[in-house]
């Protein structure tokens, strides 16, 4: 399937990571320019999602060099495997987690939205996580929830706009997933497959898709939502 984003400029934030570099990879293979940006950057842009001041020349620069931002991939998070468990329920540990995480996402897309609004035309995506649905990690509930939450909020704001945002929702994130998934629990996925659904929804055939969080692997076995 052409998903038309041959020519489009995407931003990806976090794409030296293991989520990110597979964004990067997919975009490109679809003919689009994807930049990655992280604050170490062996390549793209050099950019510290933790300030407003790095996150608006980053845009800048994308602006000046390419003329256009049509899509904003946020990646950029610690690793679930990087929270200490022991402090799941630590008050410092969920606010540092919630501000590498939510606030990025909020911070680039408020950057970014604007000049989408404007040109009529803009795709924006924020990695969440499963456990935003489950209990037993408040660390981890807490940052990726919001994530979700701020998502919909800020694709409401610009609804009818020609502007979507998203959020998509991996389970585990691994290179070669098993293929059970217990009960009370999400399935597992492989950076692709993260990739293939990101690619998607910054594409102009995702159009229809805004306000949604969306999951990668098998969604909660044993469980609804309505």
């Amino acid at each position: 399937m052409d998903l038309r984003l041959d020519g489009r400029t995407i931003l990806v934030v976090g794409g030296h990571g293991l989520i990110g570099s597979a964004v990067v990879a997919r975009l490109r293979a679809e003919g689009a320019r994807a930049i990655p940006a992280s604050r170490h950057a062996p390549d793209g842009i050099v950019l510290d999602a933790a300030s407003d001041e790095s996150v608006a020349a980053g845009l800048a620069r994308v602006r000046d060099e390419h003329g256009r931002l049509d899509g904003l991939v946020v990646t950029a998070a610690p690793s679930a495997r990087t929270l200490d468990p022991a402090r799941n329920s630590d008050p410092a540990q969920v606010l540092e987690a919630f501000e590498a995480k939510a606030l990025t996402f909020l911070r680039l897309a408020n950057a970014a939205l604007p000049e989408m609004v404007d040109a009529g035309y803009g795709r924006v995506v924020g990695i969440s996580g499963q456990n935003a649905f489950l209990t037993g990690n408040i660390t981890g509930s807490v940052r990726n929830a919001a994530v979700v939450i701020a998502a919909k909020n800020l694709a409401d704001s610009v609804a009818g706009s020609g502007v979507t945002v998203n959020a998509v929702s991996p389970g585990i994130v691994v290179e070669a997933p098993s293929a059970d998934v217990e009960r009370g629990r999400s399935g597992q996925c492989t950076p692709q497959d993260v990739a293939d659904l990101v690619a998607l929804l910054v594409s102009p055939l995702g159009g229809a898709i805004s306000g949604e969080s969306i999951a990668v692997g098998h969604r909660l076995r044993g469980a609804t939502g309505l």
